[in-house]
């Protein structure tokens, strides 16, 4: 079996990133002149630095879980995609097949196995739960530009605007417009 985007990124990116695995505290404390190598800063700032580094650690691995979430929406969006084209496909087949029959031409039909729905499924579940989220975020949009427009007549109804010299402009651009009608 192929190693996933996933092992790939944790095997290079996570496995060699312990402090341990790249330096040891002796090692470390012999990078220090003689006569501070018995300091017991030296291992607290080893210690230090081994926290440093666990927390980035922690980042990476949790940009990697982004990093695998984006591309199995990247594929989800592939897969849409092909079906769409192929269903695109499927009318002409469909015009085929009642004009001229059955041919041979047609795609086949490949009905799922039990270990090939759960995936499909899977997938159409996340393809779901990507659409109702991106839906979700458009009606929250929406309903802000709402509120706002709403905000804004309940202004111009009561008088309140934010130029407060909009009442001028407005009277000025009317006594133009009937200016220029004369």
């Amino acid at each position: 079996m192929s190693p996933t985007e996933s092992t790939l990124l944790q095997s290079f990116l996570l496995t060699p990133a312990p402090l341990p695995s790249i330096i040891s505290l002796s090692r470390f404390t012999s990078l220090f002149p003689k006569p501070q190598q018995s300091s017991p800063h030296i291992r607290t700032l080893y210690r230090d630095l081994q926290l440093s580094r666990a927390r980035i650690t922690d980042q990476v691995e949790r940009n990697i879980q982004q990093e695998v979430k984006r591309g199995n929406a990247q594929r989800r969006v592939v897969r849409r995609s092909r079906r769409e084209r192929e269903e695109e496909g499927d009318d002409e087949a469909l015009i085929e097949q009642q004009l001229f029959g059955q041919t041979s031409n047609l795609p086949a039909s490949n009905p799922h196995s039990l270990t090939s729905i759960i995936p499909a499924m899977e997938s159409a579940v996340e393809d779901v739960d990507d659409e109702v989220r991106r839906m979700e975020e458009e009606i929250a949009q929406l309903e802000e530009e709402i509120r706002a427009t709403v905000g804004s007549l309940s202004d111009l109804r009561y008088g309140k605007f934010m130029n407060k010299e909009l009442r001028e402009q407005v009277l000025e651009g009317l006594g133009r417009l009937e200016s220029a009608g004369q």
